[in-house]
């Protein structure tokens, strides 16, 4: 028998030019004929070359697939092949257990199906009609969406080519953001949809039916309004979280927004080396706690090189304030700030902080339940979507959606083996 290969034994190995060559057949045994069930009569064998999992050279198997003739002469079958389902599937060239290590090589090791075809000695398209079956299988598995309580959303461009050839360039991305029993969160992709809107988004999760969508407690986005309606739609009873690092990204492109007119305003240009703004562009948008003392000394120098610039400070302080209320150590006390600059930053005089202001006021309620959802959030989502990238580079990017979604899903966790 050979190891990790059920149904057959060994008659000989072999090397051939550096390519170890395994001969394989199975035991002698009655065949009935699948279509009337008749003892079939053996036709002799075909060889028939398979390939297997490498080693430190390349393993071909050759298999003695043996020929038989129904002994009925009225039946419609004729001549047949004996199958042997734990060796290979019907018609393939890749062995079983080949299959499932190029899965563990694609999901493990940042293997890319090219790759595995060398591996193999054989071609992207061989590798890819072997593993994609597989992979459809598993994602059509519904069981895979079980379980899941918190639930992230988010987007990401998956091609640079004009939509009219390849579709829509945006696609959706559903996150499990369940945590494990120390309260890490273990994010794995569930699907991707073409599009980036609330439609997208509600049609998903319509499709999943009312039990998934009645066991889904919090819901994690980015400050998009469609995904915001989609929430409210379909998950009545779920709570809507935003996402921190959105926010804080808000307050943040706020400041940075702050400094560029008052630069423009002070200088009527652009900023350029050796303008005071310009040269702190990167402190702006640093932690307060983060800056070493040479730069706090760098702020305050550009911040006094002009009384216009206190505008830009008092915008930083902002920005600072609303970080705060993320790195508070009690949730009770970062809640307590949040609802004070919900309510107090769409009066700030700097308009784009008091823009900042309506747009959190606008949002209040969901970025308030960031403290009631013990720190919810799309961090998981990002992680996600950054696996993905690495994907999509090692690939030298994708043509086929449908491969590009399994890929994915097998790769970022969303597919069950």
């Amino acid at each position: 028998m050979l190891v990790g290969l059920e149904g057959v034994h060994v008659e000989q190995v072999q090397r051939v030019d550096g390519v170890l060559v395994v001969t394989v057949s199975t035991s002698p045994q009655p065949m009935g004929c699948p279509a009337c069930g008749v003892i079939a009569v053996g036709r002799g064998r075909r060889r028939r070359v398979l390939h297997d999992v490498p080693g430190a050279t390349r393993v071909r198997v050759i298999w003695r697939q043996r020929m038989w003739r129904c002994a009925d002469p009225d039946c419609v079958r004729g001549v047949f092949l004996e199958q042997v389902p734990t060796l290979v599937k019907a018609r393939g060239s890749i062995t079983r257990r080949a299959t499932v290590w190029a899965i563990r090589q694609l999901r493990r090791e940042h293997a890319t199906i090219a790759g595995i075809a060398r591996q193999l000695g054989t071609s992207w398209k061989t590798v890819w009609r072997a593993v994609e079956p597989e992979l459809a299988r598993l994602a059509a598995d519904e069981s895979r969406f079980h379980g899941v309580t918190p639930l992230g959303v988010g987007e990401h461009i998956w091609h640079h080519v004009d939509p009219r050839r390849r579709g829509p360039k945006e696609l959706t991305g559903m996150v499990d953001l369940t945590r494990d029993k120390d309260g890490k969160t273990r994010a794995r992709l569930l699907d991707l949809v073409p599009g980036r809107s609330g439609k997208a988004y509600r049609d998903w999760l319509q499709a999943r039916g009312d039990a998934f969508r009645n066991n889904v407690e919090v819901a994690a986005l980015d400050p998009f309004a469609g995904y915001k309606t989609a929430i409210d739609d379909t998950l009545e009873d779920a709570v809507a979280v935003l996402d921190a690092f959105h926010v804080v990204k808000l307050g943040t492109h706020a400041v940075d927004e702050v400094r560029r007119r008052v630069q423009q305003d002070t200088l009527g240009h652009r900023g350029r080396k050796g303008d005071p703004l310009y040269g702190i562009q990167t402190i702006l948008r640093a932690g307060e706690e983060n800056l070493t003392d040479k730069q706090r000394a760098r702020l305050t120098a550009a911040i006094d090189a002009n009384p216009v610039h206190d505008e830009v400070f008092i915008a930083w302080q902002c920005a600072q304030r609303l970080r705060s209320a993320y790195r508070a150590e009690h949730l009770t006390e970062g809640r307590r700030i949040a609802e004070d600059i919900a309510d107090t930053f769409a009066t700030c005089p700097i308009p784009e902080i008091a823009r900042l202001g309506r747009t959190l006021r606008r949002w209040r309620q969901a970025f308030l339940a960031y403290f009631t959802t013990n720190r919810t959030n799309n961090g998981g989502t990002e992680a996600i979507n950054g696996i993905i990238e690495l994907h999509r580079r090692l690939a030298r990017g994708y043509r086929n959606r449908h491969n590009y979604r399994l890929r994915m899903l097998l790769v970022a966790g969303g597919l069950k083996q």
